[in-house]
């Protein structure tokens, strides 16, 4: 058993030797624990940082992607090097390393797919009132919005095991929290969570600069991520909400119609309330329209797991890929070389994978 420690790092030079001090080289229920870097776009010596402090592996984005991006990089770059489980966790230090292992233990068990950890937002010190609060009604939104039961919906202290992190597809620009949560809660992925502590502040968060653009950026996320997945029921909330103004529009001339039995007058009522039922008629179909959309995009999603799936028994190696510090070399081999050259030198591939060399009957046989 495999598991991969990933960082989405960006200009983080300064925080990463603490962070990465704190990662585990051992934890219960895995035979090798490996670190990975995801750079995305740095310019300092972010990299060169991480190769000084041991790292295995390092996934090099050749400009700013955003954070969203570079989880999915990620994910896709640990699936390739054999990982069983995938733990996701800031490059700030926020998330207490000792706590990993909690973490990972219901995928050990068998019991979840993909665990969250729960920071109990109400105690971290420096979070003001204003924030609590609002991550408490985001999170109750994104339960009501997944089907699950997770208290902390933007923790990004989380494992995947490989299942889940087969399926999981992230389009969202902005971040890879509240898309991945409703995309397991809608998908056959079992989702946990476990309380987690969280260190002292570092530096203040790059993804937001107040709390106002906090709230702005993750409710047009949470919106636009919901309606992709229950598009007939948002575009028929929209409808109705519509239609119950054209009622309203419609109000005065109907009372004066039915109290004083005058059907002259009211234009202007009339045509707003004609206009605003056409709207709502239009909304609905929309809802119809995007509900077929949405499902070729699951249709879409269950191709690309399929992709996925073959890509790593034909042994693709990660792309912008390159090789961190740490070595392994197996004990009485001959010709290793640290820089990955000379015949100990194999790319990465799944355990118990057959050799590399594809055939089309091979390629036929994947399941």
């Amino acid at each position: 058993m495999k598991l991969i420690i990933q960082i989405p790092c960006l200009d983080e030079e300064a925080q990463l030797p603490v962070t990465l001090a704190a990662l585990p080289r051992e934890v219960p229920g895995f035979d090798d624990v490996e670190w990975l870097i995801i750079d995305d776009g740095s310019t300092d010596r972010t990299i060169e940082v991480a190769r000084a402090h041991g790292v295995d592996h390092v996934v090099k984005l050749t400009n700013n992607k955003g954070l969203a991006t570079a989880f999915q990089a990620g994910l896709d770059a640990g699936l390739k090097l054999g990982a069983d489980v995938i733990v996701n966790t800031d490059a700030d230090n926020q998330y207490c390393a000792d706590d990993i292992p909690a973490l990972v233990a219901p995928i050990v068990r068998g019991e979840a797919d993909m665990v969250v950890g729960d920071r109990n937002v109400m105690r971290i010190e420096h979070f003001s009132f204003a924030k609590k609060r609002l991550q408490r009604l985001g999170s109750w939104a994104v339960r009501r919005a997944s089907g699950t039961t997770v208290p902390d919906a933007t923790s990004g202290f989380r494992a995947y095991n490989r299942e889940a992190a087969l399926s999981l597809t992230v389009v969202s620009k902005f971040t890879y929290t509240l898309e991945s949560l409703i995309q397991a809660g809608k998908s056959l992925v079992a989702v946990t969570d476990i309380p987690v502590r969280t260190n002292r502040k570092m530096r203040d968060s790059r993804l937001f600069g107040s709390v106002g653009v906090y709230v702005r950026r993750n409710a047009a996320a949470l919106f636009r991520i919901y309606a992709s997945y229950e598009p007939l029921f948002v575009f028929s909330v929209l409808a109705a909400i519509v239609f119950g103004a054209a009622v309203l529009a419609w109000l005065p001339f109907l009372i004066d119609w039915l109290v004083n039995g005058r059907r002259g007058g009211h234009v202007q009522s009339i045509l707003l309330g004609g206009v605003l039922l056409v709207a709502s008629i239009q909304l609905f179909a929309l809802g119809v329209i995007a509900d077929l959309i949405s499902a070729h995009r699951t249709v879409s999603q269950r191709t690309l797991e399929r992709v996925r799936r073959i890509e790593l028994q034909l042994g693709i190696g990660p792309t912008h890929y390159q090789e961190g510090s740490r070595v392994h070399v197996d004990a009485g081999s001959e010709g290793e070389r640290p820089d990955g050259e000379g015949p100990g030198h194999d790319p990465p591939r799944l355990p118990d994978e057959p050799p590399r060399v594809p055939s089309l009957g091979r390629v036929r046989g994947v399941r």
